[in-house]
Protein backbone atom coordinates (compact mmCIF):
# COMPACT_ATOMS: atom_id res chain seq x y z
CA UNK A 1 0.00 0.00 0.00
CA UNK A 2 1.25 3.20 -0.87
CA UNK A 3 0.33 7.05 -0.58
CA UNK A 4 0.73 8.75 -3.91
CA UNK A 5 3.61 10.93 -2.28
CA UNK A 6 6.93 10.30 -4.36
CA UNK A 7 9.82 10.03 -2.41
CA UNK A 8 12.20 10.45 -5.13
CA UNK A 9 13.09 10.08 -9.24
CA UNK A 10 14.63 7.18 -10.00
CA UNK A 11 16.68 5.77 -13.25
CA UNK A 12 16.56 2.76 -15.15
CA UNK A 13 20.08 1.48 -16.05
CA UNK A 14 18.75 -1.90 -17.13
CA UNK A 15 15.93 -3.53 -18.92
CA UNK A 16 16.13 -7.76 -20.07
CA UNK A 17 13.61 -9.72 -21.54
CA UNK A 18 12.46 -12.61 -19.19
CA UNK A 19 9.82 -15.02 -19.82
CA UNK A 20 7.44 -12.87 -21.42
CA UNK A 21 8.09 -9.82 -19.04
CA UNK A 22 10.58 -8.03 -18.28
CA UNK A 23 13.64 -7.51 -15.47
CA UNK A 24 14.17 -4.19 -14.70
CA UNK A 25 17.06 -2.30 -12.97
CA UNK A 26 16.20 0.99 -11.25
CA UNK A 27 18.96 3.07 -9.44
CA UNK A 28 16.45 5.27 -6.61
CA UNK A 29 18.40 8.95 -5.10
CA UNK A 30 17.48 7.23 -1.43
CA UNK A 31 19.11 4.69 0.66
CA UNK A 32 18.20 1.59 0.42
CA UNK A 33 19.28 0.12 3.88
CA UNK A 34 15.88 -0.30 5.50
CA UNK A 35 15.02 -1.89 2.33
CA UNK A 36 15.10 -5.90 2.06
CA UNK A 37 14.47 -7.97 -0.56
CA UNK A 38 10.62 -8.78 -0.96
CA UNK A 39 9.56 -5.23 -0.40
CA UNK A 40 7.20 -3.75 -2.61
CA UNK A 41 8.35 -0.42 -4.19
CA UNK A 42 6.17 2.00 -6.27
CA UNK A 43 7.45 2.75 -9.65
CA UNK A 44 5.46 5.30 -11.69
CA UNK A 45 2.52 3.80 -9.94
CA UNK A 46 2.98 0.30 -10.31
CA UNK A 47 3.56 -1.56 -7.32
CA UNK A 48 6.75 -3.99 -8.13
CA UNK A 49 8.66 -6.48 -5.70
CA UNK A 50 12.30 -6.23 -5.28
CA UNK A 51 13.94 -9.08 -6.14
CA UNK A 52 17.70 -7.50 -5.75
CA UNK A 53 19.57 -4.81 -3.92
CA UNK A 54 22.89 -3.75 -4.71
CA UNK A 55 23.98 -0.47 -2.98
CA UNK A 56 21.30 2.21 -3.96
CA UNK A 57 20.19 -0.07 -7.51
CA UNK A 58 17.27 -2.23 -6.58
CA UNK A 59 15.57 -5.32 -9.52
CA UNK A 60 12.06 -6.16 -9.83
CA UNK A 61 10.31 -8.77 -12.28
CA UNK A 62 7.23 -7.36 -14.37
CA UNK A 63 5.10 -9.75 -15.68
CA UNK A 64 3.26 -9.81 -19.14
CA UNK A 65 -0.23 -8.61 -17.43
CA UNK A 66 1.72 -5.67 -15.87
CA UNK A 67 3.61 -4.58 -19.15
CA UNK A 68 -0.30 -5.00 -20.92
CA UNK A 69 -1.86 -2.54 -18.35
CA UNK A 70 0.96 0.00 -17.98
CA UNK A 71 3.64 2.12 -19.65
CA UNK A 72 6.37 -0.16 -18.60
CA UNK A 73 6.36 -1.41 -21.95
CA UNK A 74 7.75 1.57 -23.62
CA UNK A 75 10.39 2.51 -21.00
CA UNK A 76 13.95 2.30 -22.56
CA UNK A 77 17.27 2.66 -20.44
CA UNK A 78 17.75 6.38 -18.70
CA UNK A 79 14.25 7.02 -18.40
CA UNK A 80 13.15 8.81 -15.52
CA UNK A 81 10.25 6.75 -13.07
CA UNK A 82 8.94 8.42 -9.95
CA UNK A 83 9.64 5.62 -6.68
CA UNK A 84 7.78 5.29 -3.25
CA UNK A 85 8.41 2.82 -0.79
CA UNK A 86 5.17 1.10 0.63
CA UNK A 87 3.58 2.32 3.83
CA UNK A 88 4.61 1.42 7.44
CA UNK A 89 1.83 1.29 9.81
CA UNK A 90 2.01 4.25 11.86
CA UNK A 91 3.17 6.65 8.94
CA UNK A 92 1.49 9.82 8.07
CA UNK A 93 -1.29 9.56 5.06
CA UNK A 94 -0.38 12.69 3.59
CA UNK A 95 -1.99 11.57 0.29
CA UNK A 96 -4.61 8.98 -0.73
CA UNK A 97 -4.54 5.36 -0.42
CA UNK A 98 -2.83 3.96 -3.57
CA UNK A 99 -2.25 0.25 -4.05
CA UNK A 100 -0.45 0.33 -7.32
CA UNK A 101 -2.14 -2.05 -9.22
CA UNK A 102 -2.55 0.43 -12.15
CA UNK A 103 -5.81 0.68 -13.91
CA UNK A 104 -4.90 1.68 -17.30
CA UNK A 105 -3.41 4.00 -19.24
CA UNK A 106 -4.14 7.70 -19.86
CA UNK A 107 -2.99 10.20 -22.12
CA UNK A 108 -1.39 13.97 -21.40
CA UNK A 109 -3.92 16.39 -23.68
CA UNK A 110 -2.39 19.86 -22.65
CA UNK A 111 0.48 21.98 -20.24
CA UNK A 112 -0.46 24.82 -19.17
CA UNK A 113 2.36 26.94 -17.16
CA UNK A 114 0.71 29.68 -14.81
CA UNK A 115 3.38 31.54 -13.10
CA UNK A 116 5.26 28.42 -10.99
CA UNK A 117 1.81 26.27 -11.26
CA UNK A 118 0.95 23.94 -13.86
CA UNK A 119 -2.63 22.97 -15.76
CA UNK A 120 -2.66 19.68 -16.31
CA UNK A 121 -5.10 17.95 -18.68
CA UNK A 122 -5.46 14.26 -18.90
CA UNK A 123 -7.52 12.15 -21.07
CA UNK A 124 -8.75 8.96 -19.51
CA UNK A 125 -9.96 5.66 -20.69
CA UNK A 126 -14.02 5.67 -20.81
CA UNK A 127 -14.38 3.21 -18.46
CA UNK A 128 -13.11 5.31 -15.80
CA UNK A 129 -15.73 8.07 -15.91
CA UNK A 130 -18.06 6.94 -13.26
CA UNK A 131 -15.27 6.40 -10.59
CA UNK A 132 -14.50 10.21 -11.15
CA UNK A 133 -15.98 13.12 -8.55
CA UNK A 134 -14.54 17.25 -8.64
CA UNK A 135 -11.91 17.10 -5.58
CA UNK A 136 -11.36 13.35 -5.49
CA UNK A 137 -8.42 11.48 -5.78
CA UNK A 138 -6.55 9.68 -8.42
CA UNK A 139 -2.79 8.65 -9.08
CA UNK A 140 -1.32 9.32 -12.46
CA UNK A 141 2.29 7.93 -12.66
CA UNK A 142 2.41 6.71 -9.01
CA UNK A 143 1.95 10.27 -7.81
CA UNK A 144 -1.56 11.56 -6.07
CA UNK A 145 -3.51 14.30 -7.64
CA UNK A 146 -6.54 16.45 -6.62
CA UNK A 147 -9.35 16.48 -9.43
CA UNK A 148 -10.04 20.26 -9.89
CA UNK A 149 -12.29 19.84 -12.81
CA UNK A 150 -13.30 17.64 -15.28
CA UNK A 151 -15.76 17.02 -18.57
CA UNK A 152 -16.41 13.81 -19.73
CA UNK A 153 -12.88 11.61 -20.28
CA UNK A 154 -10.94 14.78 -19.67
CA UNK A 155 -9.69 15.55 -16.05
CA UNK A 156 -7.63 19.02 -14.95
CA UNK A 157 -5.42 19.44 -12.24
CA UNK A 158 -3.19 22.07 -10.77
CA UNK A 159 0.21 21.17 -10.19
CA UNK A 160 1.70 22.59 -7.27
CA UNK A 161 5.84 23.50 -7.43
CA UNK A 162 7.05 20.82 -4.80
CA UNK A 163 5.17 18.55 -7.02
CA UNK A 164 6.66 19.74 -10.39
CA UNK A 165 10.18 19.21 -8.10
CA UNK A 166 10.20 16.07 -6.69
CA UNK A 167 8.32 14.20 -9.57
CA UNK A 168 8.48 13.49 -13.03
CA UNK A 169 5.55 15.52 -14.31
CA UNK A 170 7.94 18.32 -14.93
CA UNK A 171 9.30 16.37 -17.58
CA UNK A 172 5.90 15.55 -19.32
CA UNK A 173 4.86 16.78 -22.61
CA UNK A 174 1.24 16.35 -24.51
CA UNK A 175 0.81 13.11 -26.29
CA UNK A 176 2.58 11.35 -23.22
CA UNK A 177 1.52 8.57 -22.07
CA UNK A 178 0.54 7.61 -17.58
CA UNK A 179 -0.34 5.00 -15.56
CA UNK A 180 -4.04 5.59 -14.27
CA UNK A 181 -4.76 4.10 -10.42
CA UNK A 182 -8.39 5.21 -9.79
CA UNK A 183 -8.73 5.87 -6.00
CA UNK A 184 -9.89 2.61 -4.66
CA UNK A 185 -12.94 3.66 -2.24
CA UNK A 186 -14.55 5.34 -5.43
CA UNK A 187 -14.19 1.72 -7.28
CA UNK A 188 -15.67 0.17 -4.06
CA UNK A 189 -19.01 2.33 -3.60
CA UNK A 190 -19.68 2.16 -7.31
CA UNK A 191 -19.46 -1.70 -7.17
CA UNK A 192 -21.69 -1.56 -3.82
CA UNK A 193 -24.41 0.70 -5.10
CA UNK A 194 -24.11 -0.15 -8.95
CA UNK A 195 -26.94 -3.08 -8.47
CA UNK A 196 -29.18 -0.05 -6.59
CA UNK A 197 -28.62 2.15 -9.74
CA UNK A 198 -29.14 -0.23 -12.04
CA UNK A 199 -32.88 -0.88 -10.23
CA UNK A 200 -33.47 2.77 -10.56
CA UNK A 201 -32.42 2.19 -14.48
CA UNK A 202 -34.33 -0.44 -15.03
CA UNK A 203 -38.10 0.90 -12.71
CA UNK A 204 -37.29 4.53 -14.82
CA UNK A 205 -37.41 5.90 -10.88
CA UNK A 206 -35.30 8.61 -9.45
CA UNK A 207 -32.87 8.43 -6.72
CA UNK A 208 -34.51 10.29 -3.67
CA UNK A 209 -34.97 9.90 0.03
CA UNK A 210 -38.00 7.43 -0.59
CA UNK A 211 -35.93 5.12 -2.97
CA UNK A 212 -32.85 5.48 -0.49
CA UNK A 213 -34.89 4.44 2.39
CA UNK A 214 -36.52 1.43 0.18
CA UNK A 215 -33.22 0.09 0.04
CA UNK A 216 -32.48 0.25 4.05
CA UNK A 217 -29.26 2.97 3.39
CA UNK A 218 -31.26 4.55 6.58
Amino acid sequence: MFTGLVEGIGKIVSLQSYRGGLLAEISAPFSLKDTRVGDSVSVDGICLTITEIRGSNFKAHLSPETLSKTTFKYKHLGDFVNLERALRFGDRLGGHLVSGHVDGIGKILSITPIEDFWKLRVEIPAEFVPYIVKKGSIAIDGVSLTINDFRERVLEFMLIPHTLKVTTLCLKKPGDLVNIEIDMIAKMVYKWISPYLENLETTKRRLTLEFLKEQGFF
